[in-house]
């Protein structure tokens, strides 16, 4: 394990190459932009709110005039919806599909960077009746964007959700339903192929977790450190639940054929900050852990699963704002980053090196990253504030390793830690106390630690470019205690 001896200049190196490597490979993170409500802000009031947060991809469920607007030359890149009510009308009239690009997507491109049209949402599940017209709408709207020269510009898609699949457990046993996959999953697949689009997916670890709290852990939900649950048919293991709905996916689309080239967006995926009594889960701590711990991970180039590593994954959070006027239980109008006035619900950030959430400098570290506070939800509750919820700069901390970014990139944090850093190393040596357990994750946590509290704990002192994260529960290291002071 390579320590303070080696040359300051290599050190250095490698640190600065996971930077650049989680830039060149990071993902990107957009917001859905629902308004099934009667109290929210305007769409010009929207687009400075989205511009302020440093927001620059944002999904909506329609095309609606105000909103796109509002929305042209913001550089915002935009995905508009052709709602499931007009499917059957798109998919057996050409000119029907002609006449909506034409009104919805050529009256504003390129003023606003409408970058997809998602055809219809989840049709598997809420419009039942129109399934088998999905993909002839699809096509339709491809027709139109290519006889309007914009079919380069504009992709199409639909969005999934996982109610699609017959088996998701363990993810090496994926498959779609019957029903869908030779007559629509198959057919919708070569398409996407043959346009170079990519197949959107919702995917919410939250109604897992709530439904089966008793077998499936917080930790493993919300991306914090845990033990992992081993997949007996691939050997692969797994550490948040995200990322085992999205390889359940991967196989299920592998079994049909060759599509390794389409990519997946996650279309919609979040955490609700309050439920019924019977929501297990749903509260303002799990939302900002689970928001905040993903957005690190796209942002950072962490995004990809076991089976696939290198996966650069686009995620849209759902959703911008609480909707108070969205039917079902509770948690369906409390999925918004934003209440209605504006003011977060809880702290996610939404561009890597933002400080918002106060204090200290992204620069204390090296410019190797910065530190996520939406991670905090285990042990210490965070302090509450007038709209939101942050993390605590106060009681214990410690600062942890992020097994998922692999060895090398831990090496390099490792690294610059103990060389420019100037953590205390010494303890990790061969023979010394916390020497044991020898292991990466182990000596890069004593590691990380030991510089995240010489910092004073500031903002952008436990990151690493996504290979460390802050706990505010005692890691266990074998006999070694990591400190929560120097």
């Amino acid at each position: 394990m390579a320590l303070p001896g080696r040359h300051r200049a290599l050190i250095l190196a490698a640190a600065l190459a996971v930077l650049f490597l989680s830039a060149a490979e990071a993902g990107t993170v957009g917001v859905n932009y629902g308004r099934v409500a009667n109290n929210l802000p305007n769409p010009a009031a929207v687009v400075q709110l989205l511009k302020q947060q440093g927001i620059t991809q944002v999904k909506l469920y329609d095309a609606e005039p105000t909103v796109l607007r509002a929305l042209a030359n913001t550089g915002i890149k935009v995905v508009v919806a052709l709602p499931n009510e007009q499917l059957a009308a798109a998919a057996s009239r050409p000119s029907y599909a002609l006449a909506w690009v034409r009104r919805n997507v050529a009256a504003y491109y390129p003023a606003t960077q409408i970058q997809c049209i998602a055809v219809g949402n989840e049709v598997f599940a809420s419009a039942k009746n129109v399934t088998a017209q999905l993909v002839p709408a699809m096509t339709n709207v491809h027709a139109a964007l290519t006889r309007l020269n914009l079919d380069k510009a504009v992709k199409v898609s639909s969005p999934i959700a996982l109610t699609a699949l017959a088996s998701s457990y363990p993810p090496s046993a994926g498959a779609f339903r019957e029903d869908l996959a030779q007559a629509v999953m198959k057919p919708m697949l070569d398409f996407l192929a043959q346009t170079g689009s990519y197949l959107m997916v919702n995917a919410y670890p939250f109604f897992a977790y709530s439904a089966s709290a008793d077998v499936i852990s917080l930790d493993y939900a919300l991306f914090r450190p845990n033990a992992g649950v081993l997949d007996p048919g691939s050997g692969l293991k797994y550490l948040s639940l995200l990322d085992a709905q999205l390889d359940a996916v991967f196989t299920a689309v592998s079994k049909l054929g060759n599509y390794n080239a389409v990519r997946v967006v996650v279309s919609e995926t979040g955490w609700p900050s309050k439920g019924d009594n019977k929501e297990t889960g749903a509260a303002a701590v799990n939302a900002a852990a689970y928001n905040g711990n993903l957005v690190r991970r796209v942002l950072s180039g962490n995004a990809g699963t076991p089976r696939r590593p290198d996966a650069d994954i686009d995620v849209y959070l759902f959703a911008l704002f609480n909707e108070n006027q969205k039917p079902g239980p509770t948690s369906e109008r409390n999925y918004g980053v934003f209440y209605p006035n504006q003011q977060k619900v809880y702290d996610v950030e939404f561009v890597l090196g933002s400080n918002s959430a106060g204090g200290g400098s992204s620069k204390d570290n090296g410019g190797l990253g910065w530190q996520d506070n939406g991670g905090v939800g285990s042990g210490n509750a965070p302090s509450s504030t007038p709209g939101g919820v942050k993390a605590t700069s106060t009681g214990e901390a410690w600062c942890v390793a992020n097994a998922m970014v692999g060895q090398e990139r831990l090496q390099a944090a490792l690294d610059f830690a103990c060389g420019p850093g100037e953590a205390n190393c010494k303890p990790i040596q061969p023979g010394a106390a916390c020497f044991e357990p020898n292991t990466m994750v182990a000596h890069a946590s004593y590691a990380f630690n030991d510089y995240y509290q010489r910092k004073g704990r500031t903002i952008g002192t436990c990151d690493f470019a996504g290979a460390a994260y802050v706990v505010n529960q005692a890691p266990k290291m074998g006999k070694c205690e990591l400190p929560s002071t120097v």
